[in-house]
């Protein structure tokens, strides 16, 4: 795509670029280009760098701690943190709570929370699928009654990424049953993970890892002043939150690094045997990804426009949701295709500066949820028929 810098963001993407370059930590680099999981503290480590220059709440309002960049300085920075294979923030603070909180929530609760996820200094993690509610989310059965001064909360929440290291939680709990329609008597709260009757359930992924776990609730009080907004309304905050993380699933200058060193190692002869670049078949392949991504590109530069000006994320994040992870896993296959036999799933826990190849089909297996969470990919066609096409 050809986009047309000016002076002042020619001198920010040096700016961004050297960033990258000298304060990205050596470890942290070195664990990213192994494939190596991070460890939480390298991540948080990562985040309060960011923040302490001033680049955590990419797209929060200034007067809450954001940077009041342009859509071409957000789309700069996107670009640089990609092509420096930076981590990505770990998303339910920064780029879900933290937006509910300072558009739905009171005054009270953006001084109480907003601070702490925007320096790192909490965790979150995300409630909202059941064992019987994921893609039908209305479907939720986790319920949470008034008691007062607080609220008794009880039920399962799962699938829950990273949970086992979570500070705070956010959910929605139903918290009345007598309504005309299901998305009705929902609502949004924010749960303190040390509060008692909280067990933390893991399960481990195909990869072999302890991403995901199950979240239970027994009896669990709540403080009244942990509801966001109004009772009853958080199937409205939910579908906010959910737009900006089906915005933030596109990945779309992280694909086009995957696809760079793609192309990079179809150049290169290994093992002795004939590049991958003269098999017209593969090379056909690979550039068909090129073309779905370049059309990705520009759904985003229309998005971040949308999302800068103070609009949150409309049905085209359904878009990117669908045409992102698509391309994500049509990349997964590539490679797992480039790799031959090499990716052949022996070891799940790769050590720093051992090369990518055998991890491949792990990153498959791992990767194959990304056309379902955040709503899955069937779910964002229905969106689309009926918001853009009117169907």
């Amino acid at each position: 795509m050809h986009v047309t810098f000016s002076d002042k963001d020619l001198a920010f993407q040096e700016e961004v670029r050297a960033f990258f370059r000298e304060e990205l930590p050596d470890d942290i680099r070195d664990a990213m280009d192994s494939g190596v999981e991070l460890q939480p503290d390298m991540q948080i480590r990562w985040q309060q760098i960011l923040y302490r220059k001033g680049w955590a709440g990419v797209n929060w309002p200034i007067e809450y701690g954001g940077t009041d960049w342009s859509p071409v300085q957000k789309y700069i920075f996107a670009r640089e943190e990609a092509f420096a294979n930076a981590p990505l923030v770990i998303p339910f603070g920064l780029r879900m709570v933290g937006p509910v909180i300072y558009t739905f929530g009171s005054d009270e609760q953006k001084q109480r929370f907003l601070p702490d996820i925007l320096a790192s200094n909490v965790w979150w993690a995300q409630g909202y699928s059941e064992p019987g509610a994921g893609s039908d989310l209305a479907s939720l059965k986790m319920r949470a009654d008034f008691a007062g001064d607080h609220y008794v909360a009880n039920g399962t929440k799962t699938w829950t990424t990273l949970g086992q290291h979570a500070d705070w939680i956010f959910c929605l709990v139903r918290t009345s049953a007598d309504v005309a329609r299901r998305q009705e008597g929902i609502s949004f709260m924010l749960i303190d993970m040390k509060s008692p009757g909280i067990t933390v359930t893991p399960i481990i992924l195909l990869d072999g890892k302890h991403e995901v776990n199950e979240v239970h609730f027994d009896n669990v009080k709540v403080p009244v002043e942990n509801l966001v907004g109004e009772e009853g309304k958080g199937w409205t905050y939910g579908k906010v939150l959910l737009q900006h993380e089906r915005t933030n699933s596109a990945h779309t200058f992280r694909s086009e690094y995957a696809l760079r060193k793609l192309r990079a190692q179809a150049n290169r002869s290994v093992r002795g045997a004939p590049p991958l670049a003269d098999d017209r078949n593969f090379m056909r392949k690979l550039a068909a990804i090129e073309v779905d991504l370049k059309s990705l590109e520009y759904i985003e530069l229309r998005t971040l426009a949308a999302i800068s000006s103070g609009k949150a994320p409309g049905p085209e994040s359904s878009f990117l949701k669908i045409k992102g992870t698509e391309i994500v896993q049509a990349i997964d296959e590539l490679t797992m295709e480039a790799a031959g036999y090499y990716a052949l799933p022996y070891k799940a826990e790769p050590s720093v500066g051992e090369g990518a190849e055998t991890q491949s089909a792990l990153t498959y297996f791992n990767n194959r949820k990304v056309t379902i969470f955040a709503g899955s990919n069937e779910i964002q066609k229905n969106i689309i028929a009926k918001h853009v096409l009117g169907l």
